[in-house]
């Protein structure tokens, strides 16, 4: 095929998206105005309706001051954003620690959609990965739970044939955990695998402009996950910061791009009261990128996505936790 006619191709392919888009957001939920202005949508079947940001726990367990990390968790709730992510190793626990001081006081746990993950494979592991979770974030229930990092070809069969989701479904009938779903960086082949092994709540997914055009979740793993009623949530909006410090677009672009895709919510990693304040005015007052604006971006985007080097995390070992290299004999 000629080079003029991949362009073409590319520039329709670019025109539609950039025509449905504004379509896209409201035709997955209508988003509608928490107390506080921060929209929300739909977690997919569920019934529940999330913040659509999503407060990075990652992130911050990442933050120095312990009381700081709480001050910026409690003006979050009260801004609205109140959907809450961490997981079983992020800084060993620490996250979940000083996720679940925050939480314990005020009254905070009943006010947020708490969600973590589980790192383990096997039943035995699974059910310590819950009791540790639930011990670290001070509460008895999870509202979401999530198998994380299924970054590995053999990983949905393990889930499986080790015993993991059996005993979260366990978990699930004991009242323990109210959503089950899974999450993953690296390749849109293997999230479709693991669709397939089991009804999920949720998927969670790199969304970012790149990703549009290298080895796309929001191409082939949104679509197949809405059909089935289970509900998008994405992350690496700015592929881990770089699409920011390589001025390949500005945190707004790259935010209300992922947000005008028919996705339940956005995590993103808040470190400071200056971002938490970036990135709540880019939600309160969000508009769908789309027609030519939308395009533009693509268009400015292409000529770094297609090879992959702002997505890495998609592509190398290097993005992994040490936990789940280490649990696949990789030092």
């Amino acid at each position: 095929m000629s080079e003029a006619k991949n362009d073409r191709r590319d520039f329709l392919k670019m025109s539609a998206l950039a025509g449905a888009a504004s379509l896209s957001a409201k035709a997955f939920a209508e988003e509608e105005s928490g107390d506080q202005g921060l929209p929300k949508r739909q977690l997919g079947r569920t019934g529940e309706k999330v913040s659509i940001l999503c407060l990075g726990g990652w992130h911050i367990g990442s933050v120095k001051d312990e009381s700081e990390a709480i001050r910026i968790m409690h003006a979050a709730i009260d801004e609205g954003l109140t959907f809450f992510d961490n997981a079983w190793d992020y800084h060993e626990g620490g996250s979940e620690e000083i996720m679940g001081k925050g939480l314990a006081q005020d009254g905070k746990r009943d006010q947020v959609f708490l969600m973590t993950k589980n790192c383990n494979r096997d039943a035995k592991g699974t059910r310590q990965c819950l009791e540790d979770s639930l011990r670290r974030l001070k509460t008895d229930h999870l509202d979401l739970w999530q198998f994380h990092e299924i970054n590995y070809d053999n990983d949905p069969d393990w889930i499986v044939d080790e015993g993991a989701l059996a005993e979260a479904l366990k978990a699930q009938e004991e009242g323990k955990v109210r959503y089950i779903g899974f999450t993953g960086h690296k390749s849109p082949h293997i999230h479709l695998k693991m669709l397939e092994k089991h009804a999920w709540d949720t998927v969670q997914m790199p969304i970012n402009p790149c990703d549009y055009f290298y080895r796309s979740f929001l191409n082939e793993v949104v679509p197949r996950a809405n059909a089935r009623g289970v509900a998008p949530i994405g992350m690496k909006s700015l592929a881990g910061g770089r699409l920011a410090s390589e001025n390949v677009c500005t945190p707004s672009e790259a935010i209300r791009f992922a947000l005008s895709q028919p996705i339940s919510s956005l995590v993103t990693g808040i470190e400071s009261m200056e971002i938490l304040k970036q990135n709540i005015g880019i939600a309160r007052s969000f508009k769908p990128l789309e027609g030519e604006e939308l395009q533009n971006l693509l268009t400015k985007v292409k000529p770094v996505a297609g090879d992959g080097r702002h997505e890495r995390f998609k592509s190398t070992q290097a993005f992994d936790s040490g936990y789940h290299r280490n649990q696949h004999g990789f030092t």
